[in-house]
């Protein structure tokens, strides 16, 4: 049995949360390069309530990883979820209850598309979502002429209120980040679903084997992207107040850097929520800070790209599964794994794979 201080050894120790630890350094490091700015409440502020849209979406890609799938189309469903709400509350007049159903039922659809095409006519899901999200912006062109949809109705209560509502400075979206976060780690976590999850993302076959029922369980993961991207893409608009035809593209990068960052905090080599959280609020703080600091408009997407290829370095391209499901796995024939192979070799599969 491990002891106490061992178990607290290996919580706090970098390989587990070295995330934490990077965070706390640039905090360090902008507080001295922009100390008058920086360190105060109103940043700590401006980190919570700025990416809070940029955590659901990033949110909305980990059940999906989780299964082994990429979802590419997010952010053009969070920028037709933005539109098709701006839309029907400013040219048809609907109320904000209507307009909203009918701009997530839009992103039920996409992410009913997405799986059909995924699950059942079997293309690579890295492909068929891109090509799904090119037939999105297209659609999103045709009602928009790529023009933002703008107008005092999107600013009146209580549209507003969904975004722009606060307590103490801290808006309603940081509160459904946390809400989402805590939905994905109890299915992910605590349940036999999550567990399956996990079990198709390691190996779908030997899972199928087991009787899990790998293809409606990534059906359900691109459905319940999609639906979560779609929200996050009305709470933009209520945030900014108008509907914008690239409301999504700023955070598709963003939400993939955080998701491979988590995949290496708490549960290190999977895939989840409250790491992907972490990780969002380690970039948010970055580039909030480096904003702060003046630095050149493309430091922030170089900063974002540097943090994704050093998470990738950093898990040897590589993500493993819980020991149950290895145990699991382990008593179903597969590929013979080369001689003198690692127990991590043959316990980890591809983060990049993704064949659906």
């Amino acid at each position: 049995m491990t002891s106490v201080p061992t178990r607290v050894k290996t919580t706090l120790s970098f390989r587990t949360i070295g995330a934490v630890y990077v965070w706390l350094a640039i905090v360090v490091l902008f507080s001295v390069w922009a100390p008058d700015t920086f360190p105060t409440a109103v940043t700590v502020k401006q980190v919570l309530n700025g990416n809070a849209v940029a955590g659901l979406v990033a949110l909305s890609v980990v059940p999906p990883l989780a299964a082994r799938v990429f979802d590419l189309s997010v952010a053009y469903t969070m920028s037709l979820t933005s539109v098709l709400t701006a839309h029907f509350l400013v040219s048809t007049g609907l109320g904000p209850f209507t307009a909203i159903a009918l701009a997530m039922a839009a992103a039920l659809l996409v992410g009913v598309v997405n799986a059909l095409v995924v699950v059942v006519l079997r293309v690579d899901s890295f492909i068929a979502t891109l090509a799904t999200g090119a037939l999105i912006q297209s659609l999103i062109t045709m009602v928009t002429n790529d023009s933002s949809i703008t107008g005092v109705q999107l600013l009146a209560k209580p549209f507003a209120s969904i975004a722009q509502l606060d307590a103490g400075g801290i808006t309603l979206p940081v509160l459904y980040l946390l809400l989402a976060a805590l939905a994905i780690w109890f299915v992910l976590e605590h349940t036999a679903t999550g567990r399956r999850l996990y079990a198709t993302g390691f190996n779908a076959d030997a899972a199928r084997l087991q009787g899990v029922r790998t293809d409606r369980l990534r059906f359900a993961t691109l459905v319940a992207s999609a639906l979560l991207s779609g929200f996050a893409g009305v709470v933009f608009a209520s945030s900014v107040g108008s509907g914008s035809p690239t409301a999504g593209s700023p955070y598709l990068l963003s939400a993939y850097a955080a998701a491979f960052v988590g995949a290496t905090q708490l549960r290190a080599g999977r895939f989840n929520a409250w790491g992907t959280v972490i990780a969002v609020l380690l970039l948010g703080t970055g580039i909030t800070g480096l904003g702060l600091a003046t630095s050149a408009q493309w430091a922030a997407s170089l900063f974002t790209g540097s943090v994704l290829i050093v998470a990738l370095v950093l898990t040897g391209g590589r993500i493993a599964v819980p020991t149950v499901l290895r145990r699991r796995a382990g008593k179903l024939p597969g590929p013979a794994q080369p001689e003198g192979s690692t127990d991590d070799e043959s316990r980890a599969v591809p983060a990049g794979g993704t064949r659906a």
